[in-house]
């Protein structure tokens, strides 16, 4: 007999398990349960570190520290206990029949007769809404929604899927009330699916006139914004949905601040594109953590602005496509300009670098001049920052979701590092970090400043961008406070 040795993480803590060949399905799912401290009532659910949902089995591969595992707890409707508990009694008629099968029937029935069961179990774990089974997830017990995902789609079809979305609707004309809303930093990103963000962004480029000024054609500018939605990856924080918001915000300031009286198209093409391209590919792990782990990009990069240098030649390579290149029409002395201004305005959003371009621009501020060419520069980078982190510049119910999506995305890194005996970064720790102190601190040191300088070249944005975000930081102040006030009572009853 064998032991099997499974690692996995439980409500971010790592935890591990070992059983024997001969246990049970309904033993090791009572071992991984107790590990987990979940209750009867509690449905496991099991994902190996590639995302891939596992059965909770005898059977189940061994890992190492590396490879970790990740449970889950879904919870079932009181009523509905006993669905879990048929479930594990399954699986044991289900194993007590496979022995008789050997005995009676030999090895090709049993096979057989082990794919339908295996092919059955897939099917059971790839459900991601289970209430059809009377399941609820534990927030609130509230029921998910019947709608399935398309978990059943391969990704290449969902992305035809996406795409033919997109195409069938790129014809049709989108209302001067979005094309205006569009324009403000109030727009709701969260109401969109993604073959209409990429409406949005061909609206965007649009309406900038780039397609006329760089002789970009229509279809070719549609196959670069959906290769660019194809290379960011299904993450909490920086994914496609974000670069949509950095993009929007971009193109809100630019209408905002006039900058196209101001700006060469070219500039602004460069401005917009960078928004656009500013993290493609983000894994979910910052620099510190790619430094830290030696990971391959840290080695590439030489550990300067790993990610901000993958991002910006993820971007080259695409536009290397003849059929993604929107640059393909320019001369040369153009392209160059363009590539050189991306790639300063992306590596801008290595927060490394943060103290150092808000110096600079500030330096600039009393006699800041448009025609020239360093001063523009570093407006641009100052731009480029400002729309990168310009989430408690919108409204509450828009900014609020995001907050949560960025603190899943540091959980997660700062679990790893746990794991990996890294250094772990303080403002990542879930242990250590609250939703309101997290924002009270970025705001006040980060965010307000450098929102005002930006505010001082241009007076209009202090209602659209400083004064939302100085009641954000009211809002968490108040939050923390709340927060330390009720700890300090809770002490004072215990003594």
């Amino acid at each position: 007999m064998t032991t099997t040795i499974v690692h996995f993480l439980v409500n971010g803590r790592p935890e591990r398990a070992e059983f024997r060949d001969d246990c049970s399905a309904a033993e090791v799912k009572a071992l991984f349960r107790a590990a987990a401290e979940a209750s009867p009532r509690h449905v496991l659910k099991m994902f190996a570190s590639d995302g891939r949902r596992m059965n909770i089995s005898p059977k189940m591969q061994a890992n190492d520290p590396e490879s970790v595992y990740r449970l889950e707890l879904v919870a079932a409707d009181q009523s509905r206990v006993g669905m879990s508990q048929e479930l594990d009694s399954m699986e044991d008629r289900l194993q007590h029949l496979e022995s008789r099968v050997m005995e009676e029937a030999g090895g090709e029935l049993l096979c057989d007769l082990k794919k339908q069961v295996e092919s059955f179990k897939e099917k059971l774990e790839s459900v991601e809404h289970l209430s059809w089974m009377g399941l609820f997830k534990e927030h609130g017990h509230q029921e998910l929604s019947q709608k399935p995902k398309s978990l059943e789609l391969s990704e290449l079809e969902e992305r035809l899927q996406v795409r033919r979305k997109y195409l069938n609707m790129s014809s049709l004309q989108v209302t001067e009330e979005v094309r205006e809303h569009l324009k403000t930093p109030i727009f709701d990103n969260w109401q969109w699916e993604k073959a209409e963000m990429l409406m949005l962004l061909q609206v965007m480029f649009t309406d900038l006139d780039f397609l006329s000024a760089f002789h970009i054609k229509l279809d070719v500018l549609q196959n670069f914004l959906f290769e660019v939605s194809c290379h960011y990856n299904n993450i909490p924080f920086h994914n496609f949905r974000h670069c949509f918001c950095v993009t929007q915000m971009m193109y809100g300031l630019i209408w905002l601040t006039d900058l196209r009286s101001k700006f060469t198209r070219i500039d602004l093409l460069i401005m917009l594109t960078s928004a656009l391209c500013h993290d493609l590919d983000h894994p979910g792990y910052n620099n510190v953590f790619q430094i830290n782990a030696q990971t391959d990009l840290a080695l590439l990069y030489n550990d300067i602005s790993p990610l901000e240098n993958h991002h910006c030649a993820v971007a080259f390579s695409i536009m290397a496509k003849p059929e993604c290149n929107i640059l393909q029409n320019l001369s040369n002395e153009n392209y160059k300009l363009i590539r050189g201004g991306m790639i300063r305005c992306i590596l801008a959003t290595d927060m490394v670098r943060h103290n150092d371009i808000l110096t600079q621009f500030r330096s600039l501020q009393p006699e800041f001049d448009f025609t020239n060419k360093e001063h523009k520069e570093v407006l641009m980078k100052i731009m480029m920052k400002v729309s990168d982190i310009s989430n408690e510049a919108r409204p509450m119910s828009v900014a609020e979701p995001w907050l949560d999506c960025l603190l899943q995305e540091f959980f997660n890194q700062s679990d790893t590092e746990k794991l990996k005996g890294l250094p772990v970064s303080p403002f990542m720790d879930r242990e250590k970090v609250s939703k309101p102190s997290s924002q009270t601190s970025f705001i006040g040191f980060v965010l307000l400043p450098l929102f005002s300088e930006l505010t001082k070249l241009f007076p209009c944005l202090q209602q659209h961008i400083v004064e939302p975000v100085q009641q954000a930081l009211k809002y968490y102040s108040d939050l923390e406070r709340a927060g330390r006030e009720e700890t300090s009572r809770e002490e004072t009853s215990r003594e």
